[in-house]
């Protein structure tokens, strides 16, 4: 069968296509890419995996793998994050890391993430050829010739996070905190570092649960019910999500009210601006909010726009072309940090920005919205039957002079195809990477206007 590396990884249904021999098959694939491209012998490779269902098991066929190819093989203790294992390719200089994660996709799924070494997410160039190498034949091998040892990633994870917040400000202000981790590897990682900085943490869902409640480990507002719970009855300060390998956040205001990625993001390139009087750029991905341009004109940064997959936001951070970068999907980083998302760096400056300013994120945001104005932003899905499907690539490559009546004043294609209209207003039609559906993105000054716009993406994709 014909496995395809998406937006980010490799990722597949349990026992279906995602089976013990096709772990294998990958697995000397990307050993195989990592030996030509920088032959030596007892490099290390990390290998890791979150909470999933059967990850050790997947984990240790691929370490047997690597081994009998030679590479020094770090296999992480306990469900991992993926910022950390992104830390510790770098900290360690190894040749890269296979993490068995489907990060927030349903439980069902299963997936390998390749980060090559410098601790990004390997780029298209890189997993084409990966693909290209993957052989049809079973693979089986004995361990010889490499080493197996077992690897610790969260001491030194946290030191060096430690290093990046203001934890004095944090621990100074007092303030209480609730912590879903959703039945992920961020337990024992956010909230920890809290604890140990003298905060109080309730820390909810913190056991494993390979069926993840029974739905996807994705800290989206319409999951995070718990966790608005208590920090409403309990009068918290913040609730802060992680989801399934920590890579993404959540964020629920002490008022309730859900801080969306678009609007964080937005807030924390002004905080990281002021606080820390960076003035390099700041990126965003072709489908995130244009909130983000608004701070940056006025700070007079520089904006960068990203095709969709944070492996081009990594490409910036490791240049230090700037203070930070961000998807709508829950991802971001930061400067001197890693090129990967981080969701437990992302909540601890959502803190640090509110007990620095010593104001609640919906008040920061309402500051914000004064000085650059407000914009609505939502996204919508629709499932790729064989009806969408068939005429989908013909669909998109049409340029339409108007859509629901409104002139599309130009077309950009730097990832599926983004109309932009008349004042702020614009939609985005992209192809899912790791699901069967097409994503409609649009933002507008108005709730109004967005929903109108999301509406008539839909008709104009399915007529």
């Amino acid at each position: 069968m014909s496995i395809r590396f998406g937006t980010s990884g490799w990722r597949a249904i349990i026992a279906d296509e995602f089976t013990f021999n096709n772990v294998r098959r990958v697995t000397e694939a990307i050993c195989g890419y990592l030996t030509t491209e920088k032959p030596a012998s007892g490099q290390i490779l990390i290998i890791g995996c979150d909470s999933r269902f059967m990850g050790e098991k997947f984990s240790a066929i691929a370490a047997e793998i690597a081994a009998a190819k030679g590479f020094r093989v770090l296999l992480c203790t306990g469900q991992t994050p993926t910022p950390a294992i992104s830390f510790a390719i770098r900290s360690l200089k190894a040749s890269g890391a296979l993490n068995f994660t489907a990060s927030h996709n349903p439980p069902e799924y299963q997936g390998i993430k390749f980060s090559t070494y410098d601790g990004a997410p390997a780029l298209p160039e890189v997993t084409q050829k990966i693909e290209a190498a993957i052989i049809d034949e079973d693979v089986s091998s004995d361990v010889a010739g490499g080493s197996i040892q077992e690897y610790d990633a969260r001491p030194d994870y946290l030191k060096d996070l430690a290093a990046k917040i203001n934890l004095t400000a944090i621990s100074e202000s007092k303030g209480r905190f609730a912590y879903d981790a959703l039945w992920g590897t961020g337990r024992g990682y956010l909230d920890k570092i809290l604890r140990d900085a003298g905060c109080e943490v309730e820390t909810i869902n913190d056991w494993r649960d390979v069926t993840f409640g029974g739905r996807s480990p994705e800290p989206g507002e319409d999951h995070v019910d718990e966790l608005r719970e208590r920090v409403l009855t309990k009068k918290l300060t913040l609730g802060i999500a992680t989801d399934g390998d920590a890579d993404r956040f959540g964020i629920i205001d002490s008022d309730g009210t859900f801080i969306t990625p678009n609007q964080l993001i937005a807030v924390l390139t002004d905080y990281l601006a002021d606080s820390r009087g960076w003035t390099n750029g700041v990126a965003r991905s072709v489908a995130t909010s244009h909130l983000v341009d608004r701070v940056a004109a006025e700070r007079g940064l520089k904006l960068y726009e990203t095709p969709v997959g944070f492996k081009f936001i990594g490409e910036l951070i490791n240049k230090d072309e700037i203070i930070l970068g961000g998807e709508e999907s829950a991802g971001l980083s930061i400067r001197g940090h890693y090129p990967e998302k981080d969701g437990i760096l992302a909540c601890l400056l959502a803190i640090e920005a509110v007990t620095v300013r010593q104001s609640s994120l919906s008040d920061q945001l309402s500051e914000l919205y004064k000085r650059v104005g407000k914009l609505e932003s939502g996204r919508i899905g629709v499932k790729l039957d064989e009806n969408v499907a068939a005429r989908l690539k013909e669909k998109l490559a049409q340029e339409p002079n108007d859509i629901g009546g409104r002139k599309i004043e130009k077309i950009n294609r730097i990832d599926g195809v983004k109309f932009l209209f008349a004042g702020s207003d614009w939609m985005l039609m992209r192809p899912s990477g790791t699901e069967p559906m097409v994503r409609i993105y649009a933002e507008s000054e108005s709730k109004q206007e967005l929903e109108a716009l999301l509406e008539a993406g839909r008709s104009y994709l399915l007529e």
